[in-house]
C-alpha cells in the first residue's frame, strides 16, 4: 500500500491526506481543480469582481469524463452526480467524512 501526503496551503489550512491508492494524473488534476473551485467559492463574499465559476465546472466535468471505466466506482459515482465536495474528500482520503446523499450512496 502506497501512502502519499499533501499539504494544502491555498485555503490557509494545513491538512495531510493519506491515500489508499496511487492517484492517477487525471485524479490529481481533478483534486487540484476541485480545490481551485473551493478556493473560488470561499473567496466569493469578498471578491470584487466575483470569480466566474463556469470555467471551473467545465474543467471538472471534462476531467471527470477522462476517468477510465475501471476507476474507483465511488469516485465515478461522485463525479457523475457532480458531488464535488464528496469527490474532493474522497481524493483527500477523507471518505469517512462524507454523508449519505439523496441517493443514499456512501462507501
Amino acid at each position: 500500500m502506497s501512502n502519499r501526503f499533501t499539504d494544502n496551503k491555498a485555503l490557509g489550512q494545513s491538512w495531510r491526506a493519506q491515500y489508499r491508492f496511487r492517484m492517477s494524473p487525471t485524479e490529481s488534476d481533478i483534486l487540484n481543480a476541485l480545490l481551485e473551485l473551493e478556493n473560488a467559492v470561499v473567496s466569493m463574499p469578498t471578491a470584487n469582481p466575483k470569480p466566474n465559476l463556469l470555467p471551473l465546472f467545465a474543467r471538472i466535468d471534462e476531467l471527470g469524463a477522462q476517468l477510465p471505466p475501471d476507476s474507483d466506482p465511488t469516485l465515478l459515482h461522485y463525479m457523475r452526480k457532480r458531488s464535488y465536495e464528496k469527490a474532493r474528500l474522497f481524493l483527500e482520503g477523507r471518505e469517512a467524512e462524507n454523508q449519505a446523499g439523496n441517493c443514499r450512496h456512501v462507501a
